[in-house]
Formats: structure tokens, sequence, C-alpha cells
């Protein structure tokens, strides 16, 4: 642009005084010079200034301080998108500052509340990339209870009050369904996304009851409305009179219409899912460890964790458009609801003021580590994380670099399936191996003949193929050692060869390991 503005400057005086077919030539070599386009070209030689001045000062700068401090936030936030994160920034930067883990310079504050959600996703891209993987790809007969219950689908919910709930239950069977195993019950309003989540020992209406009159006690705001699906352990006597004995809207689902529940169905991946993955849990032990995640999951997923409601939808033909509102906490949604007591509102804000959200994630990651030891190892010992909290949220600057943070998410390590038979050369393996140490360069074939002229009858010919593999792996050991081993001890096994490999004749210029 410099060399441009240059070259405009000295040519438009000359472009002004010239005439009509002066200007034309001027006006094409201009052209061909700057790659302007000739109408352009022509305002600019006729304009006073070469280039009009932006209305915009220069484009903003994020260095790398506010950089990190982005990643923390993100860690902190449980890697949620930027646009949900660019709404939970100025929450996370007071509640974290609040608790002492956080202390930002006024510039780098700034610039972090003046991101906008394109610009977060940019500053995110690489961390994106090493932290996150490959994405994961993922009813009985009329009665007349089931007639006696309302069907309310996914269009007869009006702007609701808060209070209006939809149920679910989540099974952690594993790849397998079968036997006894753990369930979660979820439990999310539709006006403000408040989700509730509590596990249980098994299925059972009456165990089902018991835990929803736990959970209506902590609820912020009272249950209006119960809508389930056509799930047996729903739809009974039991359920139903709790309803009725509470004053309590019951409604079902349409069989097989899933988007008749499409709120509670969304919370069944984005949190249940999300923090507990699809391992087996069964037993006492791994339901009180659930429990206790699902404590702490409760005040970071509703006060930490925004999310969005679809505001209107429009359909032309084949396409539907949405808009959505503004992305928001539960708690946030809860306390801007005009239909909210004031009472509620100030026991929101207090408990918001009482929350470190490092302090819950850390306890989440805890929990999670449980669960992944009681799914993956029964019976083993859970060692104690003694990680303190600082040495936590010190490593929220560097957790991208290790992958996938949940452990929850990780896949479980396949042990390597071992040999299934007899070993068939076990008596001469030393036998062999002797051999090849003395004769590195022999086939398995030569060893196999050498074999069998020792020991005839006993070693038939069907045999070659594990000698092959046998030799393969001592192969593997010597070339390892020969790359990282000492220099002597390579050079004794291949003294009888009278040369030195060509991997160890590079090697004199560098360290080798011990």
């Amino acid at each position: 642009m410099a060399t441009r503005e240059e070259l405009i400057s000295a040519v438009r005086d000359r472009y002004r005084s010239a005439g009509r077919r002066e200007k034309s030539r001027i006006l094409d070599e201009f052209v061909r010079i700057t790659g302007y386009c000739r109408k352009h070209g022509m305002r600019l030689m006729r304009s006073e200034r070469a280039t009009p001045q932006s209305s915009r000062l220069g484009r903003r700068l994020y260095n790398d301080a506010v950089r990190e401090a982005l990643t923390v936030l993100w860690e902190a936030s449980d890697r949620i998108c930027s646009k949900r994160l660019k709404v939970m920034i100025p929450i996370l930067v007071r509640a974290m500052e609040r608790s002492g883990h956080l202390e930002l310079d006024g510039e780098v504050k700034e610039r972090l509340l003046q991101m906008s959600p394109a610009t977060i996703d940019r500053a995110l891209k690489e961390i994106r990339a090493t932290a996150t993987g490959a994405p994961r790809r993922r009813t009985a007969r009329q009665s007349a209870l089931r007639r006696s219950i309302p069907i309310r689908t996914f269009d007869d919910w009006d702007d609701p009050a808060p209070g209006h709930f939809e149920a679910d239950l989540v099974s952690h069977s594993g790849p397998v369904a079968k036997g006894s195993f753990a369930q979660t019950l979820v439990l999310t309003d539709i006006a403000t996304g408040w989700t509730e989540c509590a596990p249980l020992l098994f299925r059972e209406q009456n165990l089902l009851v018991a835990v929803l009159n736990e959970l209506r006690g902590q609820l912020p705001m009272a249950v209006l409305g119960f809508d389930t699906d056509n799930d047996s352990v729903f739809l009974n006597p039991t359920v139903r009179d709790w309803c009725v004995a509470n004053s309590i809207t019951f409604t079902r689902c349409r069989p097989y219409r899933k988007n008749d529940q499409a709120w509670v169905e969304q919370k069944n991946g984005a949190i249940v899912r999300r923090i507990v993955g699809y391992r087996r849990f069964e037993g006492i032990a791994a339901t009180s460890v659930l429990a206790e995640l699902y404590a702490l999951q409760r005040f970071y997923g509703n006060f930490f964790q925004p999310s969005f409601k679809l505001a209107e939808k429009h359909r032309d033909g084949a396409k539907v458009t949405k808009r959505y509102h503004k992305p928001a906490t539960p708690a946030q949604r809860l306390i801007d609801d005009p239909r909210t007591t004031d009472a509620v509102r100030s026991q929101l804000a207090e408990t918001l003021e009482r929350l470190d959200p490092v302090k819950l994630l850390r306890q989440i990651r805890d929990c999670q580590e449980r669960l992944v030891v009681l799914a993956d190892k029964p019976g083993e010992a859970v060692v104690a994380n003694d990680t303190t909290l600082d040495q936590f949220f010190v490593g929220l600057r560097t957790a991208w670099q290790l992958g996938e943070a949940r452990p929850t998410a990780r896949a479980k390590s396949q042990t390597k399936r071992g040999r299934r038979r007899p070993d068939p050369v076990v008596a001469v393996t030393d036998q062999l191996h002797a051999w090849y140490r003395a004769e590195p360069w022999r086939t398995g074939r030569e060893l196999m003949e050498r074999l069998q002229r020792e020991h005839p009858g006993q070693y038939p010919d069907k045999l070659l193929r594990t000698i092959q593999r046998r030799l393969k792996i001592w192969r593997a050991e010597e070339a390892q050692r020969l790359v990282f081993g000492p220099r002597t001890e390579a050079g004794e096994i291949f003294a009888h060869v009278g040369r030195e490999p060509a991997a160890l004749r590079f090697a004199g210029s560098r360290p080798t390991c011990p």
C-alpha cells in the first residue's frame, strides 16, 4: 500500500495536466502496475489523497497474554463453544478473581471482554485441534392408565412458567444391556433450561418417587408440570398418584416421538453423556460417586454453563429458519424471568457469589477419575488425587496439550491379546536366540532347517511362520538398541560381521542414551 500511494502521488499531477490521450495512456500503465480496476484508478487520480482514510483506527491485536488467559477461561468453562463462552467470560473473570485464582492486567482484561465469538474461535483454533479428538457419533401396550394421562407434543409448550419439567432416564449399561446397572434421572425445566440429575441404583417406581421428592427440595422453583416418555417406570399408578397428591400436571409424549421431549433429550447428551460417558456403572459404589458428581454438576452446569434457547422458527417450503436468544445460564434465565419471586432471585445471587468454578471443576474431574477406575478396573482401590487447587489451576494453562481432559471421555485402554495356545518352540527358544546372536543375517528358513537337523522329527515345516515371527521380534529389539543403545554394545553385536552398521556411522556426533 505504501508503494502504491507513492506511485499515485508521483503520477497524479502529470495525469491532471495531461490531455485526453495522454491521460488514457497514463491510466493504462497505472492499472497494469497496481492491479486496480480502471474506474478506481480514475477516482484516485482525481482525489486529493492517495487512498481514503479508514474509519477503523487499527486492527485489534491479541497478544500471548490474552490468548493464555482465554485458554484458562475456556478450560475453566469445560470447553464450551465461543458464543456461550463470550457470555460467560465476565462471570468467570469475576468469580475467579474473587476466589484468588486469576489476576489480570487491565489491558488484558479489557481485550478479553471485547473479543467476539469469531475472534475467540480463531484464537482457540490450534488449541482445540490439539485438545479435542475425533468427534464421536452416536414403549408398551395401551392401557387405561396410559389413556388417562394426556399427551403433550413439542408444539404444546407455549412459554410455560418456570417449574414445568421434562423427565427421562439415561442408562449406564455400557456396551451390553444385561444385568443390573445404574440409571440417571434427568429433569429439565422448559422455561429456563435448569437441569437436575440423580442416579438410580435400579429401575423401580417407589425409588423414583423417593428421588423426585429429594430433587423437589433442591429446586429453586416449585414443580408445576411433569412430562415423561412412555416408559413403564414413569407411567404407573405410583407416579400418577404422587403427581396428583402434589398438584403436579402429569403428561406424556407420543410413543416413538423423541422430538416431543427435545429439551430433556438434548440434556441427555450435553450433560449426562458429556460428564459421565458411555461406560457401564453398577453397584452401590458407582452410584454413590454418580450422586456426588451430579451434586457438583448441579452448581457448575446451572450457574456456569450458558446454553442457547430457541426464540422462533419459520418454515418456507423446505427451508427452516431458526433464531435463538442470547446464550445465558439457567440461573440467569431464572433471575431474569418476571415470574420469579424476589426471594428466589436473592437466593440465586447469593449462591453465585459463593461458588468457585475452578474448585467445582477440579472436584468434577476427581469424581470422573473414580468412575473410570470403578468401571474399567473393578475391585481396584481408588488412589486419592493429591493435586492442590492451585496446581489444578496452573494445569489449566497447558491442559489442552494433553488432549481430552475429561477422564470419562477417554477410551478404555485395550490390553494386547496374549497367546492362547502353548508355545510350540518354547523348549528351543533360547537355542534359536543364540543362533541368531551368532549369525544375525540368517533367515527364518535357515534357522528352521538347522533346527530340524538337530532335532529330527520334532519340529515340522508348519512352524516356520512361528520362527519367522520370533526372528522379527529379535531384529526389532536389535534395531532399537542400535539407534538408542550405547555405541560399544552395538559394536560388539556386529563385531563378527566385520563392519559397523550405517546407523552407528553417524552416531559419533550426537549423544547416545545410556
